[in-house]
């Protein structure tokens, strides 16, 4: 989720970086923004805890604080699940918090261009070497 959120920016001393502060705002778009404009859908991993995150989601994901995004607090899961009267064991609250934290880690680290989907196996030598065999069977 943090990895279509996030807006990729390109990478620091770039030609492309020296053009970003010139381009227009509205063309700054999250992933899943271009995405939904193209009709695409990003092929998601399996989720066997799905109310896990609908709470996560529900809670807010991350809090405002003053320099920017932190993690959910203790306190700010405690009171949702005060208010909601929906009772967490306790390791729902530790994979609530630990969602939290990720989900703003991934936000971060997915601001890079070139950061690929989470949920996407790294690129093997063998993937490689098939992809180049399937080039050359085709350009010769």
């Amino acid at each position: 989720m943090a990895w279509l959120a996030a807006t990729p920016k390109p990478p620091e001393g770039s030609k492309q970086a020296e053009r970003w502060d010139k381009v227009d705002p509205a063309a700054k778009k999250s992933r899943a923004a271009r995405m939904s404009k193209k009709a695409a859908e990003a092929a998601m991993p399996p989720n066997p805890m799905q109310h896990i995150v609908e709470r996560f989601v529900e809670m807010g994901m991350v809090e405002a604080a003053g320099m920017g995004t932190v993690p959910l607090s203790w306190s700010t899961i405690a009171a949702w699940s005060q208010m909601t009267g929906v009772r967490l064991c306790p390791w729902e609250a530790r994979t609530i918090r630990r969602l939290s934290v990720e989900y703003l880690a991934e936000g971060r680290r997915a601001e890079a261009m070139t950061c690929p989907p989470p949920w996407k196996a790294p690129v093997s030598r063998a993937d490689i070497a098939s992809e180049r065999a399937a080039l050359e069977s085709v350009l010769g």
